[in-house]
């Protein structure tokens, strides 16, 4: 679960392969009007350097929330991990907590300190928006990790799940099943997260446009807490209030161990279902094919990794490989991917423990 608007090692995740971070390369030589033609006066960039290697020593301090679940803990698991493959970084981590005025404190020593670069995933990112101004402002390029502040002049940049996207892959994904099977009128249940959340909100529209697309509407709608306790408790009351289900999407896959707890004491089975954010106990019961759970659409913490390889990139004045331009982008929304068990395996390494 992640509160935005919008765990392991290096080796079980792979994380940065995926994303085309881990190995970024350098193009300062690669952007003049010099460049290779393609014929048609376009410019491309020329063949890119191995950004992988050591460059200017450099200290990136890391700020995140307490680990109160598996997505959390994975946040920083997979950030540690990061950093600890570059000789070149230092890393600089203050105590996780879920308290904003000790996360503001916290941050503020690494400014005093004068890191080279932090990465911050706010526990509110409203409440925290003054304090990336004032990192901005004393020169250290600030990282904003998930939950976006308010205003761009407090991130040099900001890298985040798609939630609307994950809506729309898990809509996407059940109602082609449906229609693939010829179901008419179906009633398709939603267990959300935290209603008031615009990430909630943003995962419930389009979950809601991708079911309009093909003629389908949500049906009964709980909303939890990101909690497992949460979970089972809205869902025991969505089951009993909707005697047949054709399909379940739960937007979270920590908070739906809970989800399929209820739905085992409830003997429910006449459904499919569909998780969220990517979890590998949900990608082992993909795996095993042994209960209503048939797919989950991803939220990956592997973001943390990727924030620690820009962080690199940015304070040592890198692009990213492949790009034309020589700068960093200023936003890097991540893709919500549909894992199914046709293709649970090429996933499963870049799962978190619930």
């Amino acid at each position: 679960m992640s509160d935005s608007l919008l765990p392991g090692g290096l080796g079980r995740r792979g994380f940065l392969a995926a994303l085309g971070v881990g190995t970024v390369a350098t193009v300062a030589a690669c952007t003049s009007n010099a460049a290779p033609s393609s014929g048609s006066g376009a410019t491309v960039a020329a063949a890119a350097g191995d950004n992988a290697a050591p460059g200017a020593p450099v200290t990136i301090g890391f700020s995140a929330p307490a680990a109160d679940h598996g997505w959390i803990a994975a946040i920083a698991n997979n950030a540690k991990a990061q950093a600890g493959q570059y000789p070149d970084v230092t890393f600089a981590p203050v105590n996780p907590t879920n308290d904003v005025a000790q996360q503001i404190a916290a941050v503020e020593t690494l400014i005093n300190q004068k890191v080279d670069a932090l990465v911050i995933l706010p526990n509110d990112g409203s409440q925290l928006t003054s304090l990336g101004r004032r990192a901005m402002d004393a020169g250290i390029p600030v990282i904003n990790l998930d939950r976006v502040f308010d205003s761009p002049l407090a991130y040099r940049t900001w890298i985040g799940g798609d939630n609307y996207g994950m809506g729309v892959s898990a809509g996407t994904y059940i109602g082609g099943r449906l229609r693939a099977t010829n179901v008419a009128n179906p009633v398709i249940g939603e267990v959300a997260g935290i209603d008031n959340l615009p990430l909630t909100q943003a995962r419930s529209k389009g979950f809601a446009d991708a079911l309009a697309s093909h003629g389908f509407s949500v049906g009964p709608r709980q909303a939890a807490d990101f909690t497992a306790q949460g979970g089972q408790r809205v869902t025991a009351n969505l089951l009993q209030a909707a005697p047949k289900l054709d399909a379940l999407w739960n937007h979270d896959d920590d908070q739906g161990i809970g989800v399929l707890a209820a739905v085992n004491q409830a003997g429910r089975n006449e459904f499919f279902m569909v998780g969220g954010a990517g979890s590998a106990n949900a990608m082992r019961d993909i795996q095993a094919d042994n209960t209503v759970l048939k797919a989950t659409v991803t939220y990956s913490p592997t973001m943390a990794s990727s924030a620690i390889a820009l962080a690199r990139l940015v304070a040592q004045n890198r692009g990213m490989g492949d790009l034309v331009e020589k700068e960093v982008p200023t936003s890097i929304t991540l893709a919500s991917a549909t894992i199914t068990k046709d293709n649970v395996a090429d996933y499963l390494p870049l799962g978190f423990e619930s």
